[in-house]
């Protein structure tokens, strides 16, 4: 954080209202942004949003799921391409914005790796080119297939359009071109190619482009490749996905060969030993910023040996091993007409700035967040005053501080509201039993009942990364909600048998036809049956985010298992309580909500009317087969070869499940030097003990002889000490 951007939260309890309204925001961005090519906001207001994320989940770890939008890549394909399937996902980059950060970057690596703070750790630098990612796939040197970005796991099919890309070429030249190879990397277009392409497009009657990016990304999507031959676009490599081999062992060596075959480099990168040299190119480059040809936002940072990037490996849906450091935020002055309260799924009320429209950075803004009353009241900020709005890094923009001597005569403080402006029930604070501390976030107590939750409930059933059903958007579920044709999650998958029988058919209301009625049906069959962490997760239980709910649905497998367990945990002394607080990763915060679940009558009933029109099949394996796949595991003691980090996200990509505590449902104890207690209980239990090089052993699936308990095993990556 530098000194201009807003204080963050005192507590976890005062920041996570303030993440989930965000999260939420970016959420709507990223489908405007990536697969409409219309953004809402600027990309320096989407980058400011998305900093206050990442600062929030720096500041706060427990807040840096997979559900926020600092995990998110992109978004789904757009059903106008045909699509593509990554075989290696395209995943986006963490951000920093502070020099502090960067330092924080290269100590994070060398702990993760347990590197001495002096040896030699060599980090590329690279300008961060503001474009639109893209694949490229080479078989035997030839271009095949080239695919956007998308959600990061699927993307569209614009192979005719690349190819008409003069930038990038049909077939790799030179020697060592590896038989497959897919190629990354950004499309864009320079400055003045967009002024004369803007320039003809006015001429023609049709609106601008926004900016650059946004033209490049238009012209690639084009439906017919002559158009998108027309358009000057360009191409820099800078990474690579599927291959057979690589070209070098070392970041900056595999993107020299790259120039080699032929393929477009960005000559502004260079190898870097230190953070302070980090800083250095970073200044150097912003410097350049604004004489350079096309637009950049930041300076990419990549840890150079790709021995160290495979043992870093991802967090998340971002690299250990890259970041990126974004340029400093921007701001203007506006007026304050109105704030608006939203209320949320959990029933958070959000306040929202309406703006007097200003532009800031090139994007006109009209909206603002204000985090929750706590901050309005921080800032002072009343309706009518005069604020300085700011965007960081392209996300929505926030309200830095109020121009206190422009304050027109008689502006009252705002007073939040009490009661939800959805249904009219109390909104309250609650108060944590164990601090006497009151929660940041306002809450409506209507529940079910009121329209906003139950809507907002629904919205999130049906986003992306939980049901994922195409064709129910916000519009279409405020209006079934509002009709009474969907109330209940349960009723979407009612909802063509009623429509059968209901006087007044879906097709026959004004915009909606037969074919988008049955389109609409057919994604809803589509999703009768879905991973369990994924059903989890669209039931929005507070606390079970995507983080929790894989966790869940790896350790349970069935629902059957995750209710019988969640139901039994309302006993805080149960096993079921115990069972669920050693799942690694999952507090009491969470277990607490789940338990609240279950125990609600309503929400069982609809668990159960849920169940009986899907299937909630097992998660998909996180890894092949391995030795230790499905296994429990428990670290205890120190282990040596390597730090508890990368010994725990080792056994989860194996397939194992990392516990922190020792019970009869555990399957591998590892012990090193000081184990204590846990080592004792383990023999106690008859458990299955090995050693850490045991361990390893097993992780990488070569045959151990081991003097303790036998038992069948599964792998995983060895920690540190209890």
């Amino acid at each position: 954080m530098t000194d201009t951007d807003p204080a963050l939260p005192a507590t976890l309890r005062q920041a996570r209202p303030e993440h989930t309204r965000i999260a939420a925001e970016v959420a709507a961005h990223d489908l405007a942004y990536h697969q409409n090519d219309a953004p809402t906001v600027s990309d320096a207001d989407y980058d400011a949003l998305k900093r206050r994320l990442v600062a929030l989940e720096a500041a706060f770890p427990k807040l840096a799921t997979p559900a926020s939008p600092a995990a998110k890549v992109g978004a789904k394909p757009s059903e106008k391409f045909g699509s593509i399937r990554h075989a290696v996902p395209m995943l986006s980059l963490g951000n920093v914005f502070a020099d502090e950060d960067v330092a924080e970057f290269d100590a994070r690596v060398r702990r993760f790796l347990g590197l001495a703070a002096d040896a030699p750790l060599a980090i590329t630098a690279e300008p961060k080119i503001d474009g639109l990612s893209c694949s490229l796939r080479y078989e035997h040197g030839r271009l095949v297939q080239a695919a956007t970005r998308g959600d990061g796991f699927e993307g569209e099919d614009v192979t005719a359009n690349v190819r008409t890309v003069a930038a990038i070429p049909e077939e790799l030249a030179g020697d060592g071109v590896p038989e497959l190879l897919e190629v990354r990397g950004e499309v864009f277009m320079e400055k003045p190619d967009f002024a004369a392409l803007n320039g003809r497009v006015v001429e023609a009657g049709r609106a601008p482009f926004a900016n650059p990016r946004n033209a490049a990304a238009g012209s690639l999507r084009q439906l017919d490749p002559a158009v998108t031959a027309q358009r000057p676009l360009k191409f820099f490599a800078y990474a690579w996905g599927e291959h057979s081999a690589l070209p070098a062992t070392t970041q900056s060596g595999t993107i020299e060969a790259f120039g080699r075959f032929g393929l477009p480099t960005n000559p502004l990168t260079i190898l870097c030993r230190s953070a302070e040299d980090l800083l250095a190119h970073y200044r150097a480059i912003e410097l350049q910023r604004a004489a350079l040809p096309y637009d950049i936002d930041g300076v990419v940072y990549k840890v150079d040996d790709l021995r160290y990037q495979e043992r870093l490996g991802f967090v998340s849906r971002a690299p250990r091993w890259a970041v990126a450091h974004k340029f400093p935020a921007e701001r203007a002055t506006t007026t304050l007409l109105a704030i608006d309260v939203q209320v949320g799924r959990t029933g958070s009320l959000t306040p929202v700035a309406k703006l007097a429209p200003v532009t800031v950075g090139g994007v006109v803004v009209e909206n603002a967040t204000l985090h929750n009353e706590d901050e309005i009241a921080r800032k002072d900020v009343r309706i009518g005053d005069t604020v300085r709005v700011q965007r960081a890094g392209d996300v929505i923009p926030q309200i830095v501080e109020v121009v206190a001597e422009l304050r027109p005569a008689g502006a009252e403080p705002f007073r939040f509201p009490h009661t939800c402006p959805a249904c009219g029930s109390a909104a309250v604070r609650g108060v944590d039993e164990k601090t006497g501390e009151a929660d940041v976030v306002r809450r409506c107590t209507g529940g079910i009942h009121c329209p906003a939750q139950a809507v907002e409930r629904l919205r999130h059933f049906v986003s992306r990364n939980a049901f994922d059903i195409e064709g129910l958007g916000e519009k279409q579920i405020a209006l079934f909600h509002a009709e009474g044709l969907i109330r209940t999650p349960s009723d979407i998958f009612k909802l063509e048998e009623r429509d059968k029988a209901g006087l007044k058919r879906l097709a026959n209301r004004e915009g909606f036809g037969d074919v988008s009625v049955r389109n609409l049906f057919a994604a809803i069959a589509a999703r009768r049956t879905v991973p369990l962490n994924r059903f989890l997760f669209a039931l929005g239980i507070r606390r079970i985010g995507e983080t929790n709910a894989k966790r869940l649905a790896r350790h349970f497998g069935t629902p059957v298992a995750v209710a019988a367990a969640g139901t039994a945990a309302a006993d805080p002394a149960s096993e079921a309580w115990s069972e669920l607080r050693a799942i690694d990763g999952f507090g009491d915060a969470a277990a607490e909500t789940l338990a609240e679940f279950f125990a609600d009558a309503d929400n069982r009933a609809e668990w159960d009317s849920l169940l009986a029109e899907v299937t909630a099949e097992p998660m998909a394996a996180a890894a092949a087969a391995s030795a230790v796949s499905g296994k429990v595991i428990v670290f205890t003691g120190s282990l040596e070869r390597m730090t508890r980090d990368e010994a725990k996200a080792r056994a989860e990509a194996l397939g194992a499940k990392v516990s922190g505590s020792v019970s009869k449902k555990t399957d591998i104890v590892v012990v090193g030097p000081g184990a204590g207690s846990k080592e004792k209980k383990a023999r106690e239990l008859g458990l299955h003990v090995v050693s850490e090089d045991e361990w390893l052993a097993l992780a990488e699936g070569r045959t151990v002889q081991s003097t303790e308990p036998a038992g069948e095993v599964d792998a995983a990556p060895a920690a540190a000490t209890d």
